[in-house]
Formats: structure tokens, C-alpha cells, sequence
């Protein structure tokens, strides 16, 4: 997801370090009215393709769920423009393979009940689909446009296996449906050389991770997201995904947890850009999903950790995508761009010293047997 922070001024990099927090509260804070509405309308859109989607055909496939997805995070929305994926989630489908063998139906039919939504004006004039210029087109995009917040959101519309619709029909968290859900994944990744092809299908995972964090933690992330942002405009060029910066950060907050939260955000983005400069050494993971005790799911981490590969952040959620992707140029270029503005005045105290960073590593100790 690529979010263009128009709106928010470009001086980060002369905030003296005792004032982001306060750079962040004035310039990255999304509007609460503003994601409420959003929120509102995702909720009618997605009630209407439940709605409408396949409906009376004899397909048992049904649109079960439809969520935000990408980087996305309504608690960590930074102002401005932004483009999000919208993952239709579909239950009934026999494999992962299915959403890709028929993505193309799948795409048409969503498409034609946006185009209906648009023509009735249910939404009114903020809705807008985006017409492919492909007739037989595999994307399919809309805008939602909020003038009076000055927020615009754009739409790639994502299509995708409910692997979690089981997970979510049960009260407790049962672990043996995960284990049987990773199994499967980790099974057809294997069988058709797809590793990371299916994260999408666990949106909701990535974004209960990310979620399930202290405001702190979500406003360091929104100060990573607009650095992140600067230097994708300043450079112009394919960067790591963005969502491998948010990990990041999560991990770095994981590993070195102040004690008291105030006044450490320089401490914590400093620490962030340290490790993006390290990153041909990192090696980050989790079991905050994935339950190790089963021998299949902790066999294949276990492969997937001690694999000759750098950087490697596996993705919280699904075990197969290393979210720090293969592009080395795009790393290189971020962390020099790291390494020259950790001399900024953003890491700069009163004194004119630099703060320092928090203790972490950028190789997490590997638990599996």
C-alpha cells in the first residue's frame, strides 16, 4: 500500500527529537469522524456484495467477509491520500489454489455489483469505480472520496480464499484448526512452488497483530509509515514493502519494551532505521499464530529460519511469506538513506547529542527444535 501524505508538512527531519510526539499528534493522527465514516461505508459495501454476489446461482461460493487489507490499519491511518487493498473474502472454495484458478470470474462479478452500487448512488457522489482499460481485466479498483476530511482512499479490489472462515465460527481459539489450516497452506506452497503467494487470505490475522498494540506502539508506526513515505518520493524507486517497516517496528518494541513509555519515541524510530541499515542481517519471526508444539508447522519453520537468506521477516500470520522480500537494491537504497538521517535534528536532544536507541538485534534467537 502506498499512502501520499500530501497533506502533512515535510519537516520531520528538522523536528527536534523532544517534539515528535507532538509532530505526530498535529500532522499524522488520522481523523476519529473520519475513520468512523470510512469504516461505515466499508461495512454497507461489504453487506452488499454479501448480499449480492452469486446469489441464486447454484456455486455455493459466497462472499463471506470483506476487509481493509495491505498495510492498512485504521489505528495507525496516517493523513491524506491513500491507496488500500479491499480483500473480498469468498468461503466454500476446496483450496488456496481456487482463488487464483478463479480470479478472473471472480473479479467480473464483484465489478458488476460495483457498478450497480455506483449507478443506484447509494453512496453518492464520494463512490467511483475505476474502469479497467482490459476487457478481460484480472483488477478492478474504486474511490471513495472524503472532501471534508480532505481524504482520499483508493480501492484495489483483492479476491481471496476465506482460509479463517472455519477459525472464526468457533468462540475459543482452537489450535488444531490453525494447525490444519497451516498444514494445508504450507502443503499446496510446497506442492506448487507458491510460498507467499496466499498471505492475503490472512488479512484479518495481520491486522489483529498490528492492532493488538499499546497507542505508543501504533504512533511509532505512524511515524515510521510517513518516513517511509518521504523517502518513496525522494527516491522514486521499488523500496521493501511497507508493511516489513511496520514489523519492524513491532518487533523492535517487542524486543527492547521501555519502561516508560513517554518520551521514548525518538529512541524507537532511531532504533528502526538502525535496523534498516542492518538489513542484511535480519532475521525476524514470530509463533504468535503458529503453534510450534505440531511437528509439520514447526518442521517448516524451522527450514524456513535457518534458510541462507537476508533479510528474512517472516509475516506473522503466514509462514510461507518472508515480507522482506528479495529486493536488495531497494533495501540498499533505504538504508542509506537511514544511515544519513539518523544524523538529523529528529535524533537530536537539547544538548545537541544524539539519543540513543534501544538493545536489539536484528537476528532473533531461533526456539525451534
Amino acid at each position: 500500500m502506498a499512502e501520499d501524505q500530501s497533506s502533512a508538512p515535510m519537516d520531520l527531519s528538522s523536528t527536534p527529537a523532544w517534539e515528535l510526539d507532538k509532530f505526530i499528534k498535529d500532522h499524522l493522527l488520522g481523523d476519529t469522524t473520519f475513520i468512523t465514516e470510512i469504516r461505515a461505508d466499508i461495512d454497507f459495501i461489504s453487506a452488499f456484495l454479501e448480499k449480492r454476489c452469486f446469489q441464486g446461482a447454484e456455486d455455493p461460493v459466497r462472499v463471506s467477509r470483506v476487509v481493509m487489507g495491505g498495510s492498512y490499519n485504521e489505528y495507525t491511518v496516517l493523513k491524506g491520500r491513500s491507496e488500500v487493498d479491499l480483500v473480498v473474502l469468498f468461503n466454500n472454495l476446496k483450496s488456496f489454489e481456487d482463488q487464483f484458478r478463479r480470479q478472473e470470474e471472480f473479479i467480473k462479478e464483484i465489478g458488476k455489483h460495483l457498478c450497480q452500487l455506483q449507478h443506484e448512488k447509494q453512496l453518492r457522489e464520494k463512490f467511483e469505480v475505476q474502469s479497467s482499460e482490459q476487457p478481460n481485466s484480472r483488477s478492478l479498483s474504486f474511490k471513495l472520496s472524503y472532501p471534508q476530511f480532505q481524504q482520499e482512499v483508493k480501492f484495489d479490489v483483492q479476491p481471496a480464499y476465506d482460509a479463517l472462515y472455519e477459525v472464526r465460527e468457533k468462540e475459543e481459539v482452537d489450535y488444531e484448526i490453525y494447525n490444519k489450516m497451516y498444514a494445508q497452506l504450507i502443503r499446496e506452497c510446497n506442492i506448487l512452488n507458491k510460498e507467499g503467494k496466499y498471505s492475503i487470505c490472512f488479512v484479518e490475522l495481520q491486522q489483529n497483530f498490528l492492532w493488538k498494540r499499546p497507542p505508543e506502539v501504533k504512533n511509532l508506526i505512524r511515524l515510521v509509515k510517513h518516513w517511509y513515505q518521504l523517502c518513496k518520493e525522494k527516491l522514486g524507486k521499488p523500496l521493501p514493502p511497507q508493511y516489513a517497516l511496520e514489523l519492524l517496528t513491532v518487533y523492535a518494541w517487542e524486543t527492547e519494551t521501555p519502561d516508560n513509555c513517554e518520551g521514548q519515541t525518538a529512541q524507537g524510530f532511531r532504533t528502526v532505521l538502525e535496523l534498516v541499515v542492518k538489513y542484511l542481517r535480519l532475521r525476524i519471526y514470530w509463533t504468535f499464530y503458529y503453534d510450534i508444539i505440531n511437528e509439520g508447522v514447526n518442521a517448516y519453520l524451522y527450514t524456513q529460519v535457518k534458510k541462507d537468506r537476508r533479510p528474512m521477516i517472516l509475516d506473522p500470520a503466514d509462514p510461507t511469506w518472508n515480507v522482506a522480500g528479495s529486493n536488495l537494491e531497494g533495501w540498499r537504497l533505504l538504508a542509506e538513506e537511514a544511515k544519513a538521517w539518523l544524523k538529523y535534528s529528529c535524533f537530536r536532544l537539547i544538548d545537541d547529542t544524539l539519543v540513543g536507541s534501544w538493545d536489539v538485534p536484528p537476528e532473533k534467537a531461533c526456539v525451534f527444535l
